[in-house]
């Protein structure tokens, strides 16, 4: 399985720091440094994915849908949340140009809040695709203090393309407008470019 390369260093770190405890300590003193180094792969794994056919939006993230909301007339968040035993890599909701992408500072709360949408440090990204348009929103946590961006604005991205990831804990949320028909519920386990969100009620939706 692919591991991101910031796995592979953190795993690299840890076990030299093991080894060496273990030669100048204790056998068994390095064994902790080894199960974090352990896990440090597992949380960076990078498994591939194929996504489904037609004209979809797909989860953008792992985890699990903590908010499905209207926030403005005809325009609706689906908000994930990460654990940090989900898969952490991001992936576009749908093929597309991003058309903008903006950083905002903010805060650290927890992400699984409300108010993390709006208050959080996050990374917004805006992919469009003939007559549609979906924001995918990285949001930082309060473990989570570095989200990784892959993708500059101008660049076309294919079906669940990866776009970046968000370190230990994290939420990515998904905007879009009328032209779709959510698919999810509040409490549903999503997996990245898999998982199907919204499907197209209008032609404005084909992709």
């Amino acid at each position: 399985m692919r591991i991101i390369p910031d796995g592979i260093y953190y795993a690299c770190g840890l076990t030299l720091v093991g080894i060496a405890i273990s030669y100048f300590v204790h056998p068994w003193a390095g064994v902790p440094f080894y199960v974090v180094s352990a896990f440090c792969l597992y949380f960076f794994r990078d498994p591939e994915r194929t996504p489904p056919p037609g004209d979809v939006i797909v989860a953008p993230a792992d985890g699990k849908v903590v908010a499905v909301k209207e926030i403005a007339p005809g325009e609706t968040r689906v908000s994930i949340f990460l654990n940090i035993f989900n898969v952490h890599v991001n992936r576009t909701p749908i093929p597309g140009k991003i058309t903008g992408i903006t950083y905002q500072k903010g805060k650290f709360l927890v992400a699984s809040h409300e108010a993390a949408s709006l208050e959080n440090e996050q990374n917004t990204l805006v992919v469009e695709n003939g007559t549609t348009r979906v924001v995918c929103r990285q949001i930082a946590g309060l473990i989570a203090r570095r989200i990784v961006c892959y993708k500059n604005a101008g660049d076309s991205l294919a079906p669940a393309e990866r776009i970046g990831y968000i370190k230990f804990g994290s939420r990515v949320d998904v905007l879009y407008g009328p032209e779709w028909q959510t698919k999810v519920k509040r409490g549903d386990r999503v997996a990245a470019g898999i998982s199907v969100l919204a499907e197209p009620t209008t032609p404005q939706g084909k992709i």
